[in-house]
C-alpha cells in the first residue's frame, strides 16, 4: 500500500460560504496519516476493494492516499490520476450545469418541463417542473429507465406515456430519468447537446483535464477496471441519459478540484452561481436537504444521521418533502455529500463549505454504501475533533 500527498489549495472567497474559518484544532499531518491508515486498508480487505484513491482537503492543503490496483490482471497501481467510475456523483455536475443556465437566464426552475421538449408537450410534463425533476420530485419516476428504453425515439414515448404515482412536489423518489432529463433539458437550454454543455461549461472553467464523459484513447491506460460481485473486470455500459446521471468518470487528482470549486467558488462568476446554486436547499426529508445533486446537512451531524440520509430507505423508496419556502441557500454550518455507484465502481464525496474541510473516495468495487459512509466519518472526525462530541442527529 502507498500514499502520497500534495499542497495545493488556495484561500477564495465563495459568497457566504467563506464567512467562516478553518478550526484552530486542525488534525496535523501524522493524525491524519493515521486516520486513514487505520480505516482505508481493513475496508478494502472486508470488502475486497483492488484499489482505492483517496483525497483529503485540509488547512488548505490536499492529501492524496493510494491504495491497491487499478487491474488486477496487470497489476498497474492506484494513483491519484488514475480514472474512475462516479456513478451517481454524476449528478452533481449535471446539478450544476443546469445552475449555469439558470445563473445565464436561460431556464428558471418554475419553468415546466415541456417549455424546453417540445416532445413531452401535452404530456404530464405540462405540469411538472424543472426543480421538481432536478429535485425527484416529479410525482414517481422510477430508479431507472425500463429494459425497453435504449434509445431517444423509446425514451420520448416513455416520457409521453409515463403516469405520476402521486402528484408531483409530494414526494421525493430518487430516478436516474428524474434528473438526467433535468441535465438533457438543462444543456437544450444553452443552446447545445448535454456532453458539449458539460464538457465545455463545468469540466473546462474548473480546469478538470482528467474528468471525462467518455475516456479518450489517450486516457485508457488510467482508466481502472472496476470488478463486480463475482470478481469480473467490468465497466459501465451505456444507456438512456447515462452521461447526465451517471457517466462522469474522474480521478482523485481532478475530484480535489471539484471540491475545491465546492467550497471556495469558481473563477468564472456565472459558474460560482451555479455551485452556489446547487448547494441550496430546496426541500427537506428527515435530517436531508435536497440541493441540486447535491444532498445537505446542518453540520455538525452524527454518524446516525448522516447513515439514515444515505440509506437503502432514502434511495429506493418515496419519502414525502417539506418544501422549504424560501429556499435555503448554501452558507452557515453544512455538510454537502453525494454517493455514486456503477456494477464495478463505488464512491463518496463530502465537504464542509465552513470548515474548508472534503473527503474523496474512488474504488474500483461497488461495495456498501453505509461502509464508505462510516469511513469518510471516522476520517472527517480526525479532521474536526469536535464532531464526535458536539454533533446531533
Amino acid at each position: 500500500m502507498t500514499y502520497s500527498r500534495i499542497f495545493s489549495l488556495g484561500a477564495g472567497l465563495f459568497g457566504c460560504l467563506a464567512l467562516f474559518s478553518i478550526p484552530a484544532a486542525a488534525a496535523s499531518q501524522t493524525e491524519l496519516d493515521r486516520a486513514v491508515a487505520a480505516t482505508i486498508p481493513p475496508l478494502m480487505r472486508a470488502n475486497d476493494i483492488p484499489g482505492m484513491a483517496v483525497a483529503v482537503l485540509a488547512g488548505g492543503q490536499t492529501h492524496y492516499f493510494n491504495y491497491g490496483v487499478a487491474s488486477r490482471e496487470s497489476g498497474q497501481p492506484v494513483t491519484r490520476d488514475t480514472v474512475f467510475e462516479l456513478g451517481s456523483i454524476s449528478k452533481t455536475f449535471t446539478g450544476i450545469l443546469g445552475g449555469y443556465a439558470l445563473a445565464q437566464g436561460k431556464l428558471a426552475l418554475t419553468d415546466s418541463a415541456s417549455r424546453h421538449q417540445p416532445e413531452l408537450n401535452g404530456s404530464v410534463f405540462d405540469r411538472v417542473s424543472m426543480l421538481q425533476l432536478a429535485t425527484y420530485s416529479a410525482g414517481g419516476l422510477p430508479l431507472q429507465f425500463p429494459d425497453a428504453v435504449s434509445g431517444y425515439r423509446d425514451m420520448w414515448a416513455y416520457y409521453r406515456d409515463w403516469r405520476p404515482g402521486f402528484a408531483p412536489g409530494e414526494r421525493r423518489q430518487y430516478s436516474n430519468p428524474s434528473i438526467g432529463l433535468f441535465g438533457h433539458l438543462a444543456a437544450r437550454a444553452l443552446g447545445q447537446p448535454f456532453e458539449r454543455a458539460m464538457e465545455g461549461t463545468v469540466l473546462s472553467k474548473l480546469g478538470l483535464a482528467s474528468t471525462y464523459l467518455h475516456v479518450p484513447a489517450a486516457a485508457q491506460p488510467r482508466y481502472a477496471w472496476g470488478y463486480s460481485k463475482a470478481g469480473k473486470p467490468v465497466r459501465v455500459l451505456p444507456g438512456a441519459l447515462d452521461a447526465e446521471a451517471y457517466g462522469v468518470k474522474s480521478s482523485a487528482a481532478d475530484m480535489s478540484r471539484y471540491l475545491q470549486a465546492n467550497l471556495s467558488g469558481a473563477a468564472d462568476p456565472q459558474l460560482s452561481r451555479a455551485i452556489a446554486a446547487s448547494q441550496t436547499a430546496y426541500y427537506q426529508v428527515g435530517n436531508m436537504l435536497q440541493g441540486l445533486g447535491w444532498e445537505g446537512y446542518r453540520y455538525p451531524i452524527s454518524l446516525d444521521g448522516l447513515l439514515a440520509g444515505n440509506s437503502n430507505e432514502m434511495a429506493f423508496q418515496p419519502q414525502r418533502v417539506s418544501w422549504l419556502n424560501p429556499p435555503k441557500a448554501g452558507g452557515g454550518e453544512m455538510l454537502w455529500n453525494k454517493t455514486g455507484s456503477t456494477g464495478g465502481f463505488g464512491a463518496y464525496v463530502l465537504f464542509v463549505p465552513a470548515r474548508k474541510l472534503g473527503i474523496v473516495m474512488l474504488a474500483n468495487r461497488n461495495y456498501p454504501i453505509a461502509e464508505r459512509v462510516r469511513a469518510a466519518y471516522r476520517i472527517l472526525s480526525q479532521l474536526d475533533p469536535a464532531l464526535a462530541s458536539s454533533a446531533q442527529p
